[in-house]
């Protein structure tokens, strides 16, 4: 297969299937100079009867709408597929019905143009999202990675060196935005949703324990970066219960819950963030995943970072929810370090960051990472 070499503009496409999200991209570039040529979303409304994402009908639909989501994306960019460099698929973590729909699309496309096959690990694409919009949203800096699945606190000294400070130890953040928007009665995906509802609310009324966040807390301590959601989750089930929340009449309670909610989980992240860049001696903070669309998150995150002197770089919501975008800028870096697959490429639903032995452990002690492709 064909690999472009040297220092002029690169053409990757992007394709990204890991949950309810069938979405294809190309960029354009080289090095961290790096144009968006087009992207497409498909987002999957289906999963809204059920309160959440039903693998098999999320495969299915990636089945019908690969095909057309990569043709739009690739007249957006007015490309034809012969023209371009390099095919890159997030190929882990995810469900992985829907994972092998992108892997097995992205490998026959590779094949049928002779051009090279870039794994990507999605996790580690949403580091590279914000820098499309942020040029200076570049290594080094501390990444809060915040999404349905996954909640990190990482240390990027480079692109492909990772220090994984800090990781939920149970419940992401994002899955429990989705639960709590439950007990109150909202629709799914409900981040957005107790986000309007919390804005109502007030933040006096209900207030809820910061999980896992005390003062008293030392960096040598297990869970000095950690985070933890279950139990806030149990803390808003009981509140609701007990003071009967969900009567017709109890709106203002469900909002000022809501608030209390938000407030909590708000706090524990821009604390546990602050943390890792004070630890690190970063002036730098990123944000990634469908969580950083919250808006009361980034700015608690920007006004405590400003009291710090750092600068926070947060993506367009565009680009913080699972995109293929990310997965092609991320294979633009792996391309231009050699790091291809062959057409045994598998979906994986669970895969540590590149290169990181043992996985993701939850300790709260760093581990460092050097992305190996």
């Amino acid at each position: 297969m064909r690999v472009a070499r040297g220092a002029h503009a690169v053409r990757v496409l992007g394709i990204e299937t890991s949950c309810d999200e069938t979405s294809a991209s190309v960029i354009e570039g080289a090095g961290d100079r790096v144009a968006l040529r087009s992207l497409v979303i498909l987002s999957q409304d289906a999963h809204q009867v059920f309160g959440g994402v039903v693998p098999e009908i999320a495969s299915r639909i990636h089945l019908t709408s690969i095909v057309p989501v990569v043709e739009r994306a690739l007249a957006d960019a007015r490309l034809q597929a012969a023209e371009l460099d390099a095919v890159a698929v997030t190929y882990a973590p995810g469900l992985v019905g829907a994972l092998l729909v992108g892997v097995s699309y992205a490998k026959a496309l590779a094949f049928a143009v002779e051009r090279p096959l870039v794994p990507v690990h999605h996790l580690e694409a949403h580091l590279f999202a914000t820098a499309l919009e942020h040029p200076d949203a570049v290594p080094p800096f501390t990444a809060l990675l915040v999404s349905g699945g996954h909640t990190m606190i990482l240390d990027v000294a480079a692109w492909g060196e990772y220090d994984v400070l800090g990781v939920t130890r149970d419940d992401a953040a994002g899955e429990a935005f989705d639960k709590v928007a439950k007990l109150l009665g909202l629709p799914y995906p409900g981040g957005r949703h107790v986000e309007a509802l919390a804005a109502l609310g007030d933040p006096a009324r209900r207030q809820f324990t910061r999980p896992m966040l005390r003062s008293n807390q030392q960096p040598d301590d297990a869970d000095y970066f950690d985070v933890s959601f279950s139990g806030i989750k149990t803390a808003v089930r009981q509140t609701v219960e007990r003071t009967g929340a969900m009567r017709a009449d109890g709106e203002q309670l469900r909002a000022d819950i809501a608030r209390g909610f938000q407030d909590a989980v708000v706090e524990t992240l821009v604390e546990k963030t602050l943390r890792a860049l004070d630890a690190r001696g970063r002036t730098r903070i990123v944000l990634g995943g469908g969580v950083a669309c919250n808006r009361a998150l980034a700015s608690a995150m920007l006004r405590r970072a400003s009291e710090a002197g750092a600068t926070v770089y947060v993506p367009s919501p565009r680009l913080a929810t699972d995109n293929a975008a990310m997965i092609a800028r991320a294979g633009l870096f792996h391309l231009e370090r050699g790091h291809t697959a062959g057409l045994d490429l598998a979906a994986y639903a669970r895969r540590s960051l590149p290169g990181r032995a043992g996985g993701m452990t939850g300790t709260g002690k760093a581990g460092r990472v050097t992305s190996s492709g």
